[in-house]
């Protein structure tokens, strides 16, 4: 059964850091794109970086130069590595996979993601 549960959230002041991680049980990571997306109260869930089953990877320009999505096939586990924040970054993170055999999907397009996590919250304070 598919599952992925994210960690790593919490609160920091603008220009901290926290990295985020999400463990991905019953996923094959070969066929499977991964992504982390964020929703701030009364806004819509958007996309904040995804990689490919060969691991390239693409970024919101919000968050290019700051954040970096990783992953660890060996672990089934997803990074997203967050500095410089700032205190509009505080939202919910989630995690997201879609299965492909194409290995070099990536999207930030939420309706391309089948399975979702519970999220995580950051709270940026100024």
């Amino acid at each position: 059964q598919e599952q992925l549960v994210e960690s790593g959230g919490g609160s920091v002041e603008a220009g901290g850091s926290l990295r985020l991680s999400c463990v991905a049980s019953g996923f094959t990571f070969s066929t499977t794109y991964l992504g982390w997306f964020r929703e701030a109260p009364g806004k819509e869930r958007e996309g904040v970086a995804s990689i490919a089953s060969v691991g390239s990877a693409i970024y919101a320009d919000s968050v290019k130069g700051r954040f970096t999505i990783s992953k660890d096939n060996a672990k089934n586990t997803l990074y997203l590595q967050m500095n410089s924040l700032k205190p509009e970054d505080t939202a919910l993170y989630y995690c997201g996979a879609g299965r492909s055999f194409y290995r070099g999907i990536r999207t930030l397009r939420p309706t391309d993601y089948n399975y979702w996590g519970q999220g995580t919250q950051v709270t940026v304070s100024s």
